[in-house]
């Protein structure tokens, strides 16, 4: 797309400043990506190609005023420019050349198959369309009869997940949903997973009950949470790529079990009534440096276990993939197994070797973690966590500086208390480690945090005025 367009630019003919692509995606994280993405190659051509991203419905004043200016390229979700284009400040069907639609398959699993029938409306009868999917299904074939016309198929020879040299995958049967809770802490608080990971549940409310059983035991996570603000979620990408914390909980962006193809937005799960119908999270979105996906709910399709697992492993970095198993699960974990293994028969998911008789002495440690996560707490957590959203909001910091009533009227709601935390729970006793690994790893080791008053301070103090003299006194010499 861009060498098209700078191609143009450079010999065709001078022409009048207009929109000449646009790219589709289905989640605004996934926007702010694909802008970002854009940006760096045209980083030497940049007063050539401009992009604009017009996928968060609270900037729609300044997009319009974007729109104006006629960028080259347009990137956001189908509502969003349909909606410009509704408004007139986005117009497409005298200058389009090119049309790119990433991540296909999930384009109507988000429910946008109306959306997308009314955008080509406006769009010119001549253009080039590219459709991108990492998996091909009945969702991809029916927007492909509806945006290509004699279609060329390119398909990537490579598999969809990298060899078993690179990433490694293990599944563990778990006789019960408590062995689940107890293996995930014996991994976590005994340090057996290294480096930074990635934990998949299936509906929000598990989320927080994950994170809220986590914290009884001192580890620190944090969840993704699609009732967050857009910016608040890629700020918590942003750190956690940049290593300020090694544990996320996410959840899938489609609706578990089946497809919400002709359903309307934002009809979810029950669990995720409320959340932004256009945040995604395990589809396309680039984490850096994830060493271990755990799948801690299980997939609720192979298409979803291929894109949680895609998130480690990348750039020859290697990984491991763990996937949580009930024995009512085995035949859903089958056709995964099936659809990997391809026609090798060879079993992809190899059983992890982990003795549950080794941990049993924390079992009464987690079942007291269990009880004190409720439902009740689980709603609280997750207005405790919006409302302190809306006070760090730079948006309405002015606000509040001017109505300063209404910040004491919301900062005087009753203390929220989710989970009563049990101190002693976050120290392991020697006794209570396996003896195979006692010597092998440091439960108590916490992270380094550099404190900036201590460093200021460091280097604020003089040496020679903070001197101290401190040996003895002598008194005056008697005379002769």
């Amino acid at each position: 797309m861009l060498q098209l367009l700078l191609h143009r630019k450079t010999t065709g003919p001078v022409v009048e400043q207009a929109v000449r692509g646009v790219v589709l995606v289905p989640t605004k994280e996934l926007a702010r990506q694909a802008q970002s993405m854009i940006q760096q190659l045209a980083a030497y051509c940049a007063r050539d190609i401009r992009v604009a991203n017009v996928s968060a419905a609270e900037d729609s004043a300044s997009q319009r005023a974007v729109l104006m200016e006629k960028p080259d390229i347009v990137v956001g979700t189908p509502s969003r420019v349909l909606n410009h284009l509704q408004q007139d400040s986005l117009r497409l069907r005298d200058s389009l050349e090119l049309l790119v639609m990433d991540e296909a398959d999930l384009l109507f699993s988000f429910g946008f198959e109306e959306e997308l029938k009314s955008l080509l409306c406006h769009l010119p009868r001549i253009y080039q369309a590219f459709l991108m999917s990492a998996t091909f299904n009945e969702d991809v074939q029916a927007l492909k009869e509806l945006v290509l016309h004699n279609p060329v198929t390119l398909k990537l020879q490579e598999s969809q997940l990298p060899g078993p040299e690179q990433l490694q995958q293990f599944q563990v049967v778990c006789a019960t949903e408590e062995d689940k809770f107890l293996l995930l802490f014996a991994l976590l608080k005994l340090a057996l997973i290294r480096g930074k990971a990635l934990l998949f549940v299936n509906t929000l409310e598990r989320s927080y009950r994950l994170r809220l059983f986590l914290e009884q035991f001192s580890i620190p996570t944090c969840v993704l949470n699609g009732e967050l603000p857009l910016r608040s979620r890629c700020h918590i990408i942003s750190q956690f790529n940049q290593g300020l914390y090694d544990c996320v909980i996410a959840t899938d962006a489609e609706v578990l079990g089946a497809s919400v193809r002709g359903k309307r937005r934002g009809k979810g799960h029950k669990g995720d009534r409320g959340s932004d119908p256009e945040a995604g999270v395990a589809r396309g979105i680039d984490f850096h440096h994830v060493c271990a996906v755990l799948n801690f709910d299980l997939p609720p399709s192979p298409e979803a276990y291929i894109h949680r697992a895609g998130r480690t492993a990348r750039a020859n970095n290697p990984g491991i993939v763990l996937t949580f198993v009930l024995p009512t699960e085995l035949p859903h974990l089958g056709k995964i197994e099936e659809l990997l293994g391809g026609d090798s028969g060879t079993p992809t998911l190899l059983p992890y070797q982990f003795r549950m008789e080794e941990i049993e002495g924390f079992r009464y440690r987690c079942r007291d973690a269990m009880r004190s996560v409720t439902k009740q707490g689980i709603r609280e957590a997750r207005l405790k966590e919006i409302k302190e959203e809306l006070l760090h909001s730079e948006r309405l910091k002015t606000y509040f500086e001017d109505n300063p009533r209404d910040l004491q009227l919301l900062r005087h709601d009753l203390p929220l208390h989710p989970a009563v935390v049990k101190p002693h729970l976050g120290h392991v006793p020697d006794y209570l480690v396996p003896p195979a690994l006692r010597g092998l790893v440091s439960p108590h080791k916490k992270r380094k945090k550099l404190s900036f008053k201590k460093a200021t301070k460091a280097k604020a103090r003089n040496p020679l005025r903070s001197f101290r003299h401190r040996g003895e006194r002598h008194g005056p010499a008697e005379p002769s």
